[in-house]
């Protein structure tokens, strides 16, 4: 039997963010000869190939947000709305990053008004059953994901130090299946995307609800069952519990129909790429490069 392609799929702006702040705190911006910040997208390069070094798959995606107003906007006008700007330095590496993706020869998805939640959610779906699945990203949102085939790699310290869940693990920890952390997510809320969830009902109220009643639907339907504290609070944000379940909830509807081809692995071993690294000033990138993948940059004669 003819193995299963291993698919990667990165958190585009995730990686980003984390290479960026993790030299920024510090003052190192890293400028090219234009004098223009790299830290985060030669931070991005450096992480990305790791991951490919570590994971070892045939196939590689980058997901992306193409900009901050999506339609969880349109649901709720304070979604990521306690979000500061981005650092002037940060401005110019969104794009930088994501030429440096297509530059390296890697499949990239954006589309306005979608998350790369969403993006990735769609890609699951789509390859579910046909190929393994590794998810790279910061954000516990997309735990709701998991599911035979599919492991997201948390990124926890530098390069190469990641917190691995599986469908397993999250049900031993959790005692739910993976798709109802969504019902969680509902009732404590999210702070850092700026949404309240249920006032007063933490992460553990909240398995506790759904461990009994599965969803938030045949939690409000069993109001009654509850103390009379708890069923106070749930009525009184009863409009926002359910808006908080449609913010959290990963969409997987988009249909990309790409054929599996189009997001193979390039090989490193392209002496164009390492001049062109070498010329837009990514000299960290082609350091690591060589480093990870020395059988396929040798240059030949």
């Amino acid at each position: 039997m003819e193995n299963k392609p291993h698919i990667l799929l990165i958190d585009g702006m995730a990686v980003l963010f984390r290479s960026f702040f993790a030299t920024s705190a510090m003052g190192h911006f890293f400028p090219n000869a234009d004098g223009v910040p790299t830290n985060g997208v030669q931070g991005f390069g450096r992480h990305a190939l790791t991951a490919a070094s570590i994971f070892n798959p045939t196939h590689l995606a980058v997901c992306w947000d193409m900009s901050a107003h999506t339609f969880r906007n349109d649901l709720f006008d304070g979604y990521k709305a306690n979000r500061p700007a981005p650092a002037p330095e940060l401005l110019p590496q969104f794009d930088m990053t994501r030429d440096l993706s297509e530059l390296i020869g890697w499949k990239n998805y954006g589309i306005q008004g979608m998350e790369a939640d969403d993006l990735i959610g769609s890609l699951v779906c789509e390859w579910e059953g046909k190929a393994d699945i590794t998810i790279v990203t910061g954000d516990k949102d997309l735990l709701q994901l998991l599911r035979p085939g599919v492991k997201i790699a948390f990124m926890k310290k530098g390069y190469n130090i990641y917190d691995i869940y599986d469908e397993q693990r999250f049900i031993e920890e959790y005692e739910i299946p993976p798709h109802r952390f969504v019902e969680i997510k509902a009732f404590t809320g999210d702070a850092s995307d700026g949404y309240p969830g249920v006032k007063g009902i933490g992460p553990k109220t909240a398995l506790k609800l759904i461990k009994e009643y599965e969803t938030v639907e045949k939690v409000v339907e069993s109001l009654h069952e509850l103390a009379p504290g708890m069923r106070k609070k749930i009525e009184a944000d009863m409009e926002m519990l359910h808006l908080s379940k449609q913010l959290a909830q990963i969409h997987c509807e988009i249909d990309f129909e790409d054929p599996i081809e189009e997001l193979i692995l390039p090989e490193f071993s392209s002496s164009e790429l390492r001049d062109q690294l070498e010329q837009h000033g990514y000299s960290m990138i082609l350091r690591q490069l060589n480093s990870l993948f020395p059988e396929q940059t040798k240059t030949t004669v």
